[in-house]
């Protein structure tokens, strides 16, 4: 007995240890009933042998326990099967019989493993609304057992160039996969269509196969897609990852070739929350193909994540940024909570993270802060200074923005210069504002520490010491000074909440809240600040926000020169906000923040208030 179950936890039957009669039987049916278990191995142990008619008995009953780790981290299957020994001219050997591998079993039956997958967590907005769900999907690929062998690569290389994606890696897949197995070579919303294909018909590729079945998806394809991330079958790397990390952590189901897992985003670091745990069951598969269930492992649900997303608000940023060709942003946040409503990062962007990573100078937009940094040195918002066409510091000469207007040179207001956005009469008023109460500003409207959002995320920096042309150049939001779209809408929801705001994205998250600025911001100065970005809308460059139906709008706009070409090229940047919403437009390359941020930010504003 000892050795027959040894040489069945091994994988292999054991001749000796059987009668002579049922060798040959046991070797040719032993791997037809265990197939459906790959290559896994039990372990086995004689749990007893016991004599079948007393003294003198030719037969003996042993229960021999089998115990089948099939998933890692969960139950085994474990069972007692009954194996007959009898007495023969060699002594005591194993007479084989289906049932002496798997109880029960017969000649005409074998047993499989299934997955069960676990009902992956629902990625949720605010007010607990469902962005991602299962939704169904076709899965287009080439099945290896249907197309010759010497046609595989052809054929992956055809499908490759129909559907958009780079021929010779897919085809490398396909020539290496078994020749049963299916390739995917892409994953399409039932009724979408390859974006970048060359139109051939599928169906007259050989060998190119669909499969019909739902993955976890956002409402559209770009959905937040730097933030909430996608979901895929697991890569070998993730696989290989996922296996360290059980083997270190000893609790964690281990991820298996096939499970879906988050790949990037808020999908992949918060994947085992998610993901939840797969079970199993074993089936015995009758001849004719029934099959009936002897053990389950059932699933255990993934949890759902809360985001603070609002799908009306994402959907709008998203539509408003559509048709931008350069790399594009739109944050929304809401200033009484610091809960970011919309997040999205237009098609320009190529899958970077513009939103939330992308660091800019933020030209105008970053006057909030030097108008905070002036008001503290005693400035008022009607203190006169110079508006010249040019200023001269150190050598370095700056103007304002090629469309500003004549009739606003001259001595001006600074609450004409920040509504017009006068460049000239900020530096004019360079002495005023020490880049350290400058860089104090921005630490106290919310720049300078990186948020914890569950995604890479930054708001950006505001050296602390800067001198001459430096320091003139961050008065009006360039030279070193740095910062995101996430970063300029963070500002203007500090300015309309009165207080800094710590941007917040996934609820159950830790409290966002850093540590309070050295000067944190009074109800006098964000009162004063409000009624300079008012000032935008109703006599300066915001003009046109002045009719958006309603709360009324506050504004900046910002234009960034950059490169080294002549004339030299523009960011543009605009910051807004309407009631409990606070909003930057980031444009990568434009003709200035009025001309191409604007637009942008009045159709989100426009479409946000008319969806609700």
């Amino acid at each position: 007995m000892k050795r027959f179950a040894a040489g069945m936890a091994s994988g292999r039957v054991e001749a000796e240890s059987l009668t002579r009669d049922s060798r040959d039987r046991a070797a040719r049916e032993t791997p037809l009933i265990l197939v459906g278990l790959g290559e896994r191995r039990p372990g086995v142990a004689v749990v007893s042998v016991e004599e079948t008619a007393g003294d003198g008995a030719t037969r003996l009953d042993a229960q021999v326990r089998y115990t089948w780790q099939i998933r890692d981290g969960l139950p085994p299957w474990s069972y007692v099967a009954t194996v007959p020994v009898v007495r023969t001219d060699d002594g005591w050997r194993v007479r084989w019989t289906p049932s002496a591998v798997v109880l029960g079993l017969d000649a005409r039956q074998r047993v499989r493993a299934m997955r069960l997958a676990a009902p992956r967590g629902e990625v949720l907005g605010a007010g607990g609304q469902p962005l991602v769900v299962d939704r169904p999907v076709l899965r287009v690929g080439i099945d290896r057992a249907k197309v010759p062998a010497a046609e595989a690569a052809s054929s992956a290389r055809r499908l490759a160039a129909a559907v958009g994606i780079d021929p010779e890696p897919y085809a490398g897949r396909v020539a290496a996969a078994g020749p049963q197995a299916f390739v995917e070579a892409l994953v399409l919303r039932v009724g979408q269509d390859p974006e970048d294909g060359d139109g051939t018909d599928l169906s007259t590729i050989p060998g190119v196969t669909t499969i019909k079945e739902t993955r976890p998806l956002a409402p559209t394809a770009g959905f937040a897609s730097t933030i909430i991330g996608r979901v895929g079958p697991a890569t070998a790397e993730v696989v290989q990852r996922s296996q360290r990390l059980q083997g270190s952590q000893g609790s964690q189901v281990a991820v298996s070739a096939g499970d879906l897992v988050g790949l990037d985003g808020l999908q992949a670091k918060r994947d085992g929350e998610l993901r939840g745990r797969a079970g199993y069951k074993i089936e015995r598969v009758h001849e004719n193909g029934v099959t009936e269930p002897l053990h389950t492992v059932k699933p255990e649900p993934g949890r759902p994540l809360r985001t603070t997303l609002d799908a009306t608000a994402q959907l709008a940023a998203e539509r408003a940024l559509a048709d931008v060709e350069p790399a594009a942003a739109v944050v929304a946040i809401q200033p009484s909570t610091g809960e970011m409503r919309a997040v999205a990062t237009g098609p320009g962007s190529k899958g970077a993270p513009t939103a939330t990573l992308g660091l800019y100078a933020p030209g105008s937009t970053f006057k909030v802060a030097t108008a905070l940094a002036l008001l503290r040195a005693g400035v008022t918002p009607e203190t006169t200074t110079p508006c010249t066409q040019r200023a001269t510091v150190d050598g370095r000469s700056f103007k304002n923005y090629d469309d500003y207007p004549a009739d606003r040179l001259g001595d001006i207001s600074l609450r004409t210069a920040f509504a017009s956005s006068c460049n000239t009469s900020l530096i004019s008023l360079r002495d005023k504002a020490t880049q350290q109460s400058l860089a104090d500003a921005a630490v106290t409207l919310g720049l300078g520490t990186d948020p914890a959002l569950g995604v890479p995320a930054s708001l950006g920096s505001v050296p602390r010491e800067a001198v001459g042309t430096e320091h003139a150049a961050s008065l009006i939001g360039q030279g070193k000074v740095q910062t995101t779209p996430l970063g300029m809408a963070t500002v203007v929801a500090s300015v309309a909440a009165g207080r800094v705001v710590r941007p917040r994205l996934v609820l159950d998250a830790p409290d966002p809240a850093g540590d309070a600025p050295r000067h944190p911001l009074t109800e006098t100065e964000a009162s004063a600040l409000r009624d300079l970005m008012r000032r935008t809308t109703t006599e300066g460059s915001g003009r046109f926000l002045a009719d958006v139906p309603g709360a009324p709008v506050l504004s900046k706009t910002g234009t960034a020169e950059y490169g080294s070409e002549a004339p030299p090229r523009t960011h543009a940047w605009m910051v807004a906000v309407q009631g409990d919403l606070a909003v930057a437009v980031f444009v990568e390359d434009g003709a200035g923040g009025a001309h191409t941020a604007g637009p942008v930010l009045e159709r989100f504003l426009l479409d946000v208030g008319a969806a609700r």
